[in-house]
């Protein structure tokens, strides 16, 4: 079997940090190459230089054993690589049809002729979308669906999965390891990243698994099991300079009790979930892609609603809740911070103050204050200072800060409405190492001070130097309780895959 890409010692860095690096990789001919690791471990990286998004920062990558460098998706494309993203790249205000044939329009259209082609492709991959449908009303498994349908139109000879069955039901999912199959029988290669395990294993010809932007192991899929492929993932040290030891970690003793689901349903995403956090800890919240933790915060602080009959009962301090809006929830002291700052987090073309004090503006608690501008300013510019926001003025817009920079104005704009339950989802996502370190020190004094803290994150080392209690969650439940003591990565892993 031929080799149609190959990297060496392959480096991609960003502001002087390695996400790839020195990675030796190939791809053959005709076969299915699952790319497992944890979150951050450079599996999404690696893909998108292949995929003509980034270039590489040292090292080589070639296409059918010739050194090549993409400028743009566009060049790859030609190459006959495409990639199908975790967070989908259509169209919203398109719909299916023309998502699927964008870039390929004639002069003169027929909508009519366009959507029947469209519909003949659906069919031929089993996928039950609707091509007149709109792409901004579909759920994320048929926009997953629609983005799979655009790259096999294209003909592409080299896929990228990344997690596409994540959203994706056990029938649909059946679908598309067919639909694999038959791209490899017709001599297609693919990249699968997935964190399903049994998939992998399941599917692949060959794994590899990266580990903090290195490749640790390549092998064919027979000789792996899940145990080697998890020893794999998170044998890392856990002594390094940013992490500590978290065997050396003593947990906070819990208070009181500040929040209870007790069968909390919301459709398939969140099953009978039930869980607790209390005042004065950090609750680390684990699992997979499609596990349903961040829905269950989003239950909790009014942004989602749980299903109306047999939704479970949420309790706030004692007394039984059920938030509407997230402001309800903001006014009785509860602040989620979302793992998408930029499409959920801040207004990025508004300055630090003004997107800080906007915070204060939705607790609301008093509808008939007036707050002059000047003590508008103070206040932001307290929150400002006490974070550390990197900037040439209060009023520098967001758009020009860095990423760790604006994590950190979205963190200021809930912390300044004083809450006494702060879930944090994904804090460090994206953000440089010198800004996780800040962001840690933030949580610890939160927790410290008795708040009651929750931090969902996908990364195992800050799991476990953050939290004094650890949840993991699987399939839309609380499936394992550990305390700091019990806790380990192996046994973290092995309740979120199991």
């Amino acid at each position: 079997m031929t080799d149609v890409v190959e990297f060496r010692k392959a480096t991609k860095a960003f502001a002087g940090n390695a996400a790839v690096r020195d990675v030796d990789f190939t791809l053959r001919q005709g076969e299915v190459h699952a790319l497992l690791g944890e979150n951050g471990a450079g599996k999404s990286t690696l893909t998108k230089v292949l995929a003509g998004l980034y270039p590489l920062t040292s090292g080589e990558m070639l296409i059918d054993g010739k050194p090549v460098s993409f400028s743009s998706p566009g060049d790859a494309m030609k190459h006959g690589i495409a990639m199908v993203f975790q967070e989908t790249n259509l169209i919203p205000s398109m719909n299916v049809a023309q998502n699927i044939f964008l870039g390929e329009e004639s002069f003169f259209n027929r909508l009519r002729g366009v959507n029947i082609k469209a519909q003949q492709h659906l069919q031929r991959l089993n996928f039950h979308v609707e091509p007149t449908a709109l792409v901004s009303t579909l759920g994320a498994a048929k926009k997953q669906m629609v983005e799979i349908a655009r790259a096999v139109h294209h003909n592409a000879r080299i896929f990228i999965f990344d997690e596409p069955t994540a959203t994706l039901t056990p029938e649909e999912k059946q679908h598309f390891f067919a639909l694999v199959e038959r791209l490899k029988g017709e001599g297609a290669s693919i990249i699968f990243i997935s964190h399903a395990l049994e998939e992998a294993l399941s599917i692949a010809d060959r794994i590899s698994v990266l580990r903090d932007g290195a490749l640790i192991v390549t092998d064919e899929a027979r000789n792996l099991t899940r145990e080697k492929i998890v020893q794999a993932m998170v044998g890392r040290q856990l002594t390094d300079a940013l992490y500590g030891d978290a065997a050396k970690r003593v947990a906070r003793a819990p208070r009181e009790k500040v929040l209870t689901l007790e069968n909390v349903s919301m459709g398939k995403a969140v099953r009978s979930a039930t869980l607790s956090v209390f005042a004065g800890q950090v609750t680390g919240l684990f699992g997979l892609v499609g596990a349903g933790r961040t829905e269950m915060m989003k239950i909790a602080a009014g942004v989602l609603k749980r299903d109306f009959f047999h939704g479970g009962r949420i309790t706030l301090r004692g007394e039984v809740v059920r938030f509407r809006v997230p402001r309800q929830a903001v006014r009785r002291g509860v602040a989620y911070i979302t793992e998408d700052r930029k499409l959920d987090g801040l207004f990025d073309t508004m300055g630090i103050a003004q997107n800080v004090f906007l915070g204060k503006l939705a607790k609301g608690s008093n509808p008939v204050s007036v707050i002059g501008l000047n003590e508008a300013r103070r206040q932001s510019a307290e929150w400002i200072e006490t974070m550390k926001v990197r900037s040439i003025g209060a009023n520098a817009r967001l758009v020009e800060l860095s990423g760790g920079n604006q994590q950190k104005v979205v963190i200021a704009k809930s912390l300044i409405q004083a809450p006494s339950l702060i879930i944090f989802d994904e804090p460090t996502r994206g953000v440089d190492v010198g800004a996780i370190a800040e962001i840690h020190q933030i949580i610890e004094r939160l927790a410290d001070a008795g708040a009651g803290v929750v931090v969902i994150s996908s990364y195992l080392p800050e799991i476990l130097n953050l939290s004094d209690r650890i949840l993991v969650a699987r399939q839309g439940r609380i499936v394992e309780e550990m305390t700091i003591d019990e806790a380990s990565e192996e046994k973290i892993m092995y309740a979120a895959v199991h």
